[in-house]
């Protein structure tokens, strides 16, 4: 079913870089339609990973923090209130191979003659019980946006490579002691992260090791770890558990579309939101692999549709 309108903007995508886009694009009378996911999707989900986080007291302007749910439903709320149109579904496929663009959510067609694409990335889970259910009651993907809650405590963190090595890292700034629980007996860590983190005298390592499942009733308080050798299996008390085997954009519908890094993620040029296709633009942790913060992202959003309006004036719309 085609949608005979054709749009200013598409907003693909509705975490923080999504919705702020999706603010600017409206004040710019640009009226931008955003499909902003569906719910039972945990990598593709109206508001982004932040939905799945209790209390976020990094974002400028919450002094006492802010439910990270909460968040978000301010961040749509100001975009509606500017004119932004939802579609509470998800993109099943895009066409960018000329203009105006193709968006198809199911059967229905879409066309565009800019889109912002915000479609974020998930954080690689360990895929054991428990593990959504206790996602934000001691076990998290973040350790810069959750590493402040675990002062004096022991935690685990899971992982041998950089990332693992940065969490592990940085949460000895509060915890009393940082368990890493690697699969083999080597890290995949850069030389020198592996020596910042041997030289830590907080950091102990548990080798030949995997988190195999979580104890604790509303909380986190420890997990069993299986020996990947022998298969025997112990219990080790923990406050916290911090996943940190990697993240994969949500990049399979762009595929031959757009430019993307080795690693998947979306390629911006100059410094700014474009894409390789004069048209399409890209924001948030889509194209972010770096420093994926929420503050980061919504920055990103506000570049994106600054770029996208400009974009659009110089042809005319």
């Amino acid at each position: 079913m085609s949608n005979d309108r054709t749009r200013e903007v598409i907003v693909i995508g509705s975490g923080p870089a999504g919705l702020t886009a999706a603010i600017y694009a409206s004040r710019a009378q640009l009226s931008p339609l955003v499909v902003e996911g569906e719910p039972s999707s945990t990598s593709d989900q109206p508001g982004g990973q932040l939905m799945l986080t209790t209390d976020v007291e990094n974002y400028p302007g919450f002094p006492d923090g802010v439910m990270g749910p909460e968040l978000m439903m301010n961040f749509r709320a100001q975009a509606e209130r500017f004119g932004a149109e939802f579609i509470t579904a998800k993109v099943t496929d895009v066409d960018f191979s000329s203009r105006p663009f193709g968006v198809w959510v199911g059967e229905e067609e879409h066309r565009a003659e800019a889109v912002i694409v915000s479609t974020g990335a998930r954080s690689l889970m360990l895929d054991i019980d428990r593990e959504d259910e206790l996602l934000g009651h001691g076990v998290s993907t973040c350790a810069t946006c959750d590493g402040f809650f675990f002062r004096d405590q022991e935690i685990v963190v899971v992982g041998g490579g950089d990332s693992a090595m940065e969490e592990a890292s940085f949460l000895t700034r509060f915890a009393s002691k940082v368990t890493v629980i690697v699969r083999r007996d080597v890290l995949r860590a850069s030389k020198i992260m592996q020596e910042r983190a041997h030289a830590n005298p907080k950091i102990v390592f548990l080798w030949n090791a995997e988190v195999a499942a979580l104890h604790g009733e509303t909380k986190l308080d420890g997990v069993t770890v299986k020996d990947t050798r022998t298969g025997e299996k112990s219990r080790l008390d923990a406050d916290g558990l911090f996943v940190a085997i990697g993240h994969r954009p949500n990049t399979d519908l762009f595929v031959g579309q757009l430019e993307l890094h080795a690693n998947g993620y979306l390629k911006t040029f100059d410094g700014r939101s474009h894409t390789n296709v004069e048209g399409v633009f890209a924001c948030g942790d889509v194209q972010d692999d770096w420093y994926r913060q929420a503050v980061t992202a919504a920055g990103s959003g506000c570049m994106a549709a600054i770029d996208a309006e400009r974009w659009l004036e110089s042809q005319g719309h």
